[in-house]
């Protein structure tokens, strides 16, 4: 464990953190699952920033608390899962009560010669914010209870050789049924989603309206994301289910229909237009034109004329 300059703790082994949380030596050096019940609410200092390298999935049954994200502050009383993965900071929960559940620990190493291993970058809710937690439904939480209990139970039996591939499935199988319910979650929190894309469309339009592009360039997911408060991955991932497309696509449609409104409205150049919403190359919007429409910008011009 370490402390920088920067104030960031950080634990670069499961043992250390083990050490830290006053909980018993693991039972393998590459993974852990910790009950809540036995860890102390005032483990870490409040607002401390924390970076382990390795995964974490959090399993809180009833927390009860407030967290900081963005210019806002969340709460969870219901718990849920959320996920971090290696070398993520994370600020520790501000004015936190109780809560109940596991946390599960395990080092890159653990899945490196497996599938997963590779796959698990597939899972995108990892670079998930904490406010963009899994909210779980009373038959998801059993569901993921039994996962966990599961998980418990093969780390308490003697460790053999066939330990590890029964751990990794079961941990897979966790983010399988995660990826599941939080479909579940985008398709079923409606009105909250729908003021997502109202304000993300309003963003985009003001860009272009205020001539926002001209300093800054193109819009940027990086610069959406943070504009609307959520990470670019949660985002991108909650475009893809409920519009069909990531952010980088939704702001290229976007950026099409602004181009289509100049050229069939306006006399300025391919060019002007070009570098008006952001291009830096007009070559590069002529592509991106094209490519959406089957049309060049001066073909498209030429059918209003």
């Amino acid at each position: 464990m370490k402390n920088d300059n920067s104030g960031i703790q950080t634990f670069t082994s499961i043992s250390q953190l083990m050490h830290y949380l006053q909980q018993p030596p693991a039972l393998h050096p590459l993974i852990a699952l910790v009950n809540y019940d036995n860890i102390a609410l005032d483990a870490f200092e409040k607002n401390q920033k924390i970076c382990i390298d390795f995964y974490k999935i959090s399993f809180k049954t009833n927390f009860k608390g407030r967290v900081k994200y963005g210019q806002g502050y969340y709460d969870f009383e219901e718990g849920g899962l959320a996920f971090l993965k290696p070398n993520q900071i994370v600020i520790s929960s501000e004015n936190a009560e109780s809560y109940e559940g596991y946390a599960l620990y395990f080092h890159p190493d653990f899945i490196r010669n497996y599938a997963l291993g590779n796959s698990i970058i597939q899972y995108g809710f990892f670079s998930y914010a904490v406010s963009e937690s899994l909210f779980l439904s009373a038959k998801e939480k059993e569901i993921i209870r039994n996962l966990f209990d599961t998980i418990a139970n093969e780390l308490e039996n003697n460790i053999d050789h066939f330990s590890q591939d029964v751990l990794v499935s079961q941990i897979e199988l966790l983010l399988n049924y995660s990826n599941r319910f939080y479909n579940r979650q985008f398709i079923t929190r409606k009105t909250l989603n729908h003021d997502i894309i109202t304000a993300l469309d309003h963003l985009l339009d003001e860009y272009f309206i205020k001539n926002i592009s001209l300093e800054n360039g193109l819009p940027s997911v990086e610069y959406i994301s943070t504009q609307l408060n959520l990470s670019p991955r949660y985002l991108s991932d909650l475009l893809g289910s409920l519009a069909g497309q990531n952010t980088q696509q939704y702001i290229q449609n976007k950026l099409i229909e602004q181009s289509k409104n100049l050229l069939s409205s306006t006399s300025l150049s391919v060019s002007e237009i070009a570098y008006k919403l952001g291009f830096e190359h007009p070559q590069s919007f002529s592509k991106l034109f094209k490519t959406k429409t089957n049309l060049s910008p001066l073909k498209f011009r030429a059918s209003f004329n």
